[in-house]
């Protein structure tokens, strides 16, 4: 049955693909040991550096003195033209004001300069990235109190803290709450930057966030309390209560548009197509979600089908697309690789991401044309999966060696070879196959968690690193971003590959028809190595809020100047801050 099993292609190609992200994460874990290495033995060049310059002798020091000089000097401007103006009587120079152009050969412009952000847009966004960490922070403490009761299902019997209550609550804080401020909040800055005009209003922007918050708080407590929408996973919130959010997102839509309808740039640059597009359709989303006209029997279930995978592919993964275009080549210093191919990626991610929904239910009451054209479009994902894969890293091309030094790049890398590998992997997941086998386990909680948290939260990770010190001009401490990053990748590892190994199993005993028991008996070791992956990736969220305190804590920290370049640039700074009298 092993052989039988390890020769099927889905099989194979999740194998596959679950070695990416290890195999990437040990060849960072060398880099960052060996420029360890590095730095240890230039900090002992350095202190034998130290000792030479100690026992320099008067004669060297003074012959370090002359050839300082020698090195220092430059020629003046006019020691050999002379102080004579410039005369041209023959008229040999000319035209010197214009420049010709070889028309055939395409010239690279300069960006133009862009406006500083102001203080309240700053604000804005600091207080959208704060209130999704604090939902990181909620809803993976619930996620972690469930992780628990995996392994001590007795802990409590409160019906408040039960199962069904409160995972909805871990899923839905992760969706409309972290993932979904912490984008909002990152485009407030991108598509004021790339359209190079400021934000329409700060005051829509701070409606948005209220009515938002409003939504993930009444949610939360009314899905506690029992009260839910019954329809489906991902929509469990009322419709009252969603609606609060469609408006906050509805408010948000109009702010980006009249921003960009405000733009001095000619272009509307391709992050404003994804995040544009992920607003756009996040509403209808929810319109079909919610609207009760066509959910009846089986129809329920192809709408749920489509909402909870759109909800994914079209809003998170469209939106943190959007934002890893803009950021990662800003991080990098350099353009995105190929503009042409975020476009194809776009296009044909729009074509077949609608239509994959019922590939979660294959072999269902579905109509079976269905189900083919959902593994058909699953199959077609390919597309923009590869060519977004290809752009990000043929934009790493000539960078490779700043991953040695960059605390940001990690989480970069790691977010884009999750998002080849899992995206894919769902690909494969969805053959009919690999389907029979999977579906209904704990097969899909690894997938679900392989891309929400693999590719967009790690996307999201970066993308704050990456902005936050430009919105406050304090760096986090370095330490603890290794520390966090660690933490997270190496737990959702044991999370994920945990939960395939023992899912595998437990659905090839279901088709050899053993009791249900014995699959639960059996996932008993797999759910302690998920609730020990899952402590890692929660402890790490705390570690992320300590390092996001660290970057917006205006506290200054009081230095006293030690070199004597420190002292005289104190010295300066005094002398021009001095209390002079008025007139």
């Amino acid at each position: 049955m092993n052989n039988a099993l390890l020769g099927e292609s889905g099989i194979q190609i999740t194998l596959f693909l679950i070695l990416i992200p290890v195999l990437a994460g040990l060849a960072i874990a060398v880099v960052k040991t060996y420029g360890t290495y590095k730095n240890l033995q230039k900090k002992r060049q350095y202190l034998d550096f130290q000792k030479k310059v100690a026992n320099l002798s008067p004669e060297e020091i003074q012959e370090y003195e002359k050839r300082g000089e020698e090195l220092g000097y430059q020629l003046p401007s006019n020691e050999l033209s002379g102080d004579l103006p410039v005369s041209d009587q023959k008229g040999i120079i000319t035209n010197i004001n214009s420049v010709e152009e070889i028309l055939i050969i395409p010239q690279k412009k300069s960006i133009a300069a862009q406006k500083y952000i102001s203080t309240a847009s700053s604000t804005l966004i600091l207080y959208f990235l704060g209130f999704s960490i604090l939902w990181l922070l909620v809803g993976t403490s619930a996620g972690e109190y469930l992780g628990i009761k995996f392994v001590a299902p007795d802990v409590d019997h409160s019906s408040w803290l039960s199962f069904g209550r409160l995972r909805p609550v871990h899923t839905n804080l992760v969706f409309w709450g972290w993932s979904s401020f912490a984008m909002v909040g990152l485009a407030y800055y991108v598509i004021p930057r790339v359209s190079n005009v400021e934000i329409y209003s700060v005051k829509l922007g701070y409606y948005s966030l209220i009515l938002m918050n409003a939504s993930v708080i009444l949610g939360s407590l009314s899905l506690m309390a029992g009260i839910n929408n019954a329809g489906g996973e991902y929509r469990e919130y009322i419709w009252p209560i969603m609606a609060l959010f469609a408006a906050g997102i509805c408010i948000t839509l109009y702010n980006y548009l009249k921003t960009i309808a405000r733009r001095v740039t000619k272009e509307i640059y391709v992050s404003n197509w994804y995040i544009i597009s992920a607003m756009m359709y996040v509403i209808v989303i929810l319109l079909v979600a919610y609207l009760p006209f066509w959910q009846d029997g089986l129809a329920e279930t192809i709408i749920q089908g489509y909402y909870m995978h759109q909800g994914v592919g079209m809003w998170f993964m469209f939106f943190c697309l959007g934002l890893m275009y803009y950021f990662l080549p800003q991080q990098l210093n350099k353009p995105i690789y190929s503009y042409s191919l975020g476009i194809l990626a776009f296009w044909t991610q729009i074509l077949f991401y609608t239509l994959i929904g019922s590939h979660h239910f294959i072999f269902s009451a579905i109509p079976w044309w269905m189900q083919t054209v959902a593994i058909v479009a699953s199959v077609g994902m390919v597309i923009p999966v590869v060519a977004g894969s290809a752009n990000f890293l043929l934009t790493f091309n000539g960078s490779w060696h700043q991953l040695r030094t960059s605390y940001t790049l990690p989480f970069y890398l790691i977010s884009i070879l999750f998002y080849f590998s899992g995206s894919l992997q769902g690909t494969a997941e969805a053959f009919r196959f690999t389907n029979l086998i999977w579906h209904f386990t704990d097969f899909t909680v690894a997938h679900s968690h392989m891309t929400m948290y693999g590719i967009i939260t790690f996307m999201l990770w970066a993308f704050i690193y990456t902005l936050v010190p430009r919105l406050t001009g304090k760096e986090p401490p370095k330490i603890w971003v290794g520390i966090h990053f660690w933490l997270a990748l190496i737990g959702l590892m044991f999370y994920i590959i945990s939960l395939m190994i023992g899912s595998t199993e437990k659905g090839l005993m279901w088709m050899a028809k053993k009791p249900f028991i014995e699959g639960v008996v059996h996932m008993a070791p797999y759910w302690l190595w998920r609730a020990i992956g899952g402590t890692m990736m929660w402890i790490s969220h705390f570690v992320f809020a300590y390092n996001f305190y660290k970057m917006v804590n205006r506290k200054e920290v009081i230095v006293i100047p030690t070199t004597p370049a420190e002292i005289l640039e104190a010295k300066k700074q005094l002398q021009n801050t001095e209390f002079k009298p008025t007139k």
